[in-house]
């Protein structure tokens, strides 16, 4: 409170206010621990840091091994399939519509005989089986309906599997799968001597039958020797029904692979269909060889250069072929054809067994009264004109001549 002096002024009665002051040695104390919590706060966030690095690191781990289980598992399965789809499968395994065509040598106008052939070829068209596609107002050969259920139970027939659906016309987009036969001939059953035993190759597989018309044409093409030379057409010289069918033997080793067929062009082989080993009906033995074996004395003959052999997929040289195992490298060296896959592609090499000829003989070779189902489609079929032959092929009847398929060479 202020209070008069005696020189008249006013003095405050309030104490005064001293100044804080920090001693050099208590700043310099603060500012230590200043910087020590700083870097506890630091040291604090880098093992922070570090926790959170470790945790996302073990969830990657985590994550890396529940991806790794699911390709392992999603491989497993792959394999599985894979040994599924390529083990030997019993019974029917094709039916189709089969067709034979030889083609002149070069600069051959036209064929008297066997000699003047260059190449023969079976050409194949797969069919689902008859009793599976549905015609209207026509009941399939084969299907029964059984009365005494009340549902109608669909019965099918022994040897249905082995009967091909009616081919459609004048359609080219179709799978079809030509077969080069090296012999220029068919394995002949009848033949004196023992049987036969031809090679073949497949030379091409495709889905589209302008193709087949373009290879199967006449064309010309110039060499540097002899200048242009010319190719005839090939010339159609059989038409009929087939099946492939597997048959389980005792022992894995005894499995076999038959392939049966019934002619309706011509209903009767002539002088063309002889020569050619064409028989009305007959069946040979199906083998398929690996092409990583190593060749054999016979087979060095005619094996096809490394480019153009069959490139099958490791699914197939490791379930079928068996590679690796057997002490051999490559596997087995022939097998019969355990899945039709086996056939779809080029350059795959076959074998050929002649194994019996006629109705009765193709029945006993396919099995299940499949060789009479296929003889009485072939005799059904065996009504239809020749021109409906090219209707089938999609290509133009002009371009090839029909004359061999009534047994006249041209």
């Amino acid at each position: 409170m202020p209070v008069k002096t005696r020189s008249g002024g006013r003095r405050s009665t309030s104490a005064p206010k001293n100044k804080t002051r920090i001693s050099p040695r208590k700043g310099k104390k603060k500012r230590a621990s200043t910087a020590e919590s700083k870097e506890h706060a630091e040291e604090e966030q880098q093992v922070g840091d570090k926790r959170e690095a470790e945790q996302i690191a073990e969830s990657g781990n985590e994550k890396k091994e529940t991806e790794t289980g699911e390709v392992q598992g999603k491989r497993a399965r792959t394999e599985e399939d894979e040994a599924k789809r390529y083990s030997f499968h019993e019974g029917t395994i094709e039916r189709g519509h089969i067709y034979f065509f030889y083609r002149p040598k070069v600069q051959h106008e036209e064929v008297h005989d066997i000699d003047d052939v260059r190449n023969f070829h079976m050409l194949l068209i797969p069919r689902p089986p008859e009793f599976s596609v549905h015609i209207e107002g026509q009941r399939p050969s084969g299907v029964e309906k059984d009365s005494q259920h009340d549902d109608e139970m669909t019965i099918v027939a022994e040897g249905a599997d082995a009967v091909p659906a009616p081919p459609p016309k004048d359609q080219p987009k179709t799978h079809f799968r030509l077969i080069t036969i090296g012999k220029k001939r068919l394995p002949d059953p009848d033949a004196p001597g023992g049987k036969g035993v031809y090679w073949a190759s497949v030379t091409a597989v495709g889905d589209d039958l302008h193709s087949l018309e373009q290879g199967l044409g006449e064309r010309s093409y110039e060499t540097k020797t002899q200048g242009e030379r010319h190719e005839g057409p090939a010339r159609l010289a059989g038409r009929g029904v087939y099946a492939i069918v597997n048959t389980r033997g005792k022992t894995v080793s005894r499995n076999a692979t038959h392939l049966g067929y019934h002619l309706s062009h011509p209903s009767e082989a002539g002088e063309v269909q002889l020569e050619l080993g064409i028989h009305t009906a007959s069946s040979f033995a199906l083998q398929v060889k690996n092409p990583e074996a190593e060749p054999t004395s016979f087979g060095q003959r005619i094996r096809r250069p490394a480019g153009r052999r069959a490139k099958y997929p490791e699914g197939i040289l490791k379930y079928v072929f068996e590679k690796g195992t057997r002490g051999r490298s490559y596997g087995l060296r022939f097998v019969p054809c355990n899945c039709i896959d086996l056939l779809d592609y080029e350059g795959a090499e076959l074998l050929l067994i002649a194994a019996r000829s006629g109705t009765e003989g193709t029945d006993e070779s396919l099995g299940e009264s499949r060789g009479k189902a296929l003889k009485t489609v072939g005799e059904r079929e065996s009504q239809e004109p020749p021109e409906d032959i090219f209707r089938e092929l999609a290509i133009e009847k002009d371009r090839f001549p029909a004359e061999p398929i009534e047994g006249k060479w041209i």
